[in-house]
């Protein structure tokens, strides 16, 4: 089975191949929404962009990004932000499954539009 690492919760748990990556963080007790997003999100529908991972081990080893994954980037005013200078490694938790070993990030911080014009 797939390992997962959440290396900010030193936390590494394993997930059956095909499983989606929010519902894994979720049932093992790691917390990937910051702030009022505890409450207020989209409920793995991949419309806040609430619950955006930096997958930094095993990009390889999740799902590419699907049409409405693609789609809320452009959609979504933080998502578009957040995604500035890391656009192959920042990924919605909601909608990408685990197909391999791979180290998350949880929580990363957002781009304050530092990289926009770079």
């Amino acid at each position: 089975m797939p390992k997962v690492t959440f290396v900010k919760e030193k936390k590494t748990i394993e997930a059956p191949a095909g499983s989606n990556l929010r519902q894994v963080a979720r049932r093992n007790g790691v917390n990937l929404y910051p702030g009022p997003h505890q409450v207020v999100n989209c409920m793995g529908f991949g419309m806040c962009g609430s619950c955006r991972v930096i997958v930094r081990k095993g990009t390889n080893h999740v799902s590419p990004p699907g049409a409405w994954e693609r789609f809320t980037r452009f959609l979504n005013p933080v998502w578009f932000f957040a995604r500035i200078g890391r656009e192959q490694e920042m990924r919605l938790a909601c909608q990408c499954t685990v197909e391999g070993d791979i180290e998350v990030e949880t929580q990363p911080p957002l781009n304050q539009c530092d990289k926009f014009w770079a």
